[in-house]
């Protein structure tokens, strides 16, 4: 064969060669994008790419700490002010548009009480809005301890945790700004001073918000409550108020810790009974469909500690902090985005 037509021949084998290598600009594959989690996404899925800010579980923590540095945070007392006014301040470095919903309400006993829902509006413009909440205030009296049980407790897991992941969800909305969807933060107040045995005797901060919203006609798509979300033991069964309710909702938080790796907290099975919690009047009286991430055991308790004066820091675990955090925290940037 003549050397001409073999060296035509290896350059067009060379040419092939070459094409071959080219990507194709049209159908090329998308990597995985990493995100703020460290978790990957990809637009193949069909969904789009989530970067979520990473929840910082000792700024909770911290968050946690100041709330019992306070004492007991019962309606009415000079610690439970001071509280108050710390948790407006607070908000108000991270949204601006905070203000205090003050009150006064009856209690069981005939007392009159002071009430301080705090509010908290990112993005107050948008109108698309979630609404995450937790209760503040603690319980005046440790009625399943076995001494002291006419004193008021610390109230580290019930109340100031879900106050802590939503204040550290604050800040992090704060320097992660989002332009399509308004976030309301409200902090209920006097959700502990009832009788187990008077109707309708708890959660008095959130029985006059759903009455007198802080905007009149206020509306948002869903709510996500907290509340004792802080043990080291810690499973979130699906409430079935929550699930009766808010059904889709409880779906989507339970797939989404699932997702992330807290599998082991967020349990695909209904509680034993329905709770009654502050979620339950913004479901019946606003008509927003609101669920409950609450710590409640496969036996239908809500922990050895629960409203004994074991409730302290020494129950608030920082990796339950974390995967409630992220979790939430994931699902309002995924939500900015109609991820779903």
């Amino acid at each position: 064969m003549p050397k001409q037509r073999i060296s035509l021949i290896a350059a067009v084998w060379l040419l092939l060669l070459l094409y071959a290598c080219q990507p194709d600009s049209g159908g090329q594959q998308q990597g995985a994008t990493p995100n703020a989690n460290n978790q990957t996404g990809s637009q193949t899925s069909g969904k789009p790419v989530v970067n979520a800010p990473a929840f910082n579980a000792d700024s909770a923590f911290a968050f946690v700490q100041k709330q019992v540095d306070f004492g007991p945070r019962v309606p009415g007392t000079p610690e439970h002010k001071a509280c108050a006014e710390w948790l407006e301040t607070t908000l108000k470095q991270y949204a601006p548009a905070t203000n205090t919903q003050s009150a006064t309400v009856t209690a069981h006993d005939g007392k009159k009480l002071p009430v301080y829902n705090i509010i908290a509006a990112f993005n107050p413009n948008a109108a698309r809005r979630i609404l995450l909440a937790a209760h503040w205030d603690t319980r005046p009296n440790a009625d399943q301890d076995t001494e002291r049980t006419d004193q008021p407790i610390l109230g580290a897991n019930d109340g100031a945790s879900g106050v802590g992941v939503l204040l550290e969800i604050a800040r992090l909305l704060a320097a992660n700004p989002i332009n399509t969807l308004g976030v309301d933060i409200i902090l209920f107040d006097t959700e502990d001073y009832g009788d187990y045995g008077v109707e309708n005797s708890f959660c008095l901060g959130s029985q006059y918000w759903s009455k007198n919203p802080h905007t009149p006609g206020y509306r948002a798509e869903y709510g996500i409550l907290l509340d004792m979300v802080g043990a080291p033991d810690a499973i979130f069964l699906q409430e079935q108020n929550s699930l009766s309710y808010a059904p889709d909702v409880v779906k989507k938080v339970w797939a989404t810790g699932n997702e992330l790796g807290f599998g082991s907290y967020f349990i695909n099975k209904p509680t034993r009974t329905p709770i009654t919690d502050d979620h339950l009047y913004v479901n019946q009286i606003a008509k927003i469909p609101m669920i409950d991430i609450i710590h409640y055991t496969y036996e239908g308790n809500f922990g050895a500690f629960w409203h004994t004066h074991k409730d302290n820091m020494n129950v608030v675990s920082k990796p339950t902090l974390h995967a409630v955090g992220q979790t939430v925290t994931t699902v309002v940037y995924r939500e900015a985005v109609s991820y779903w």
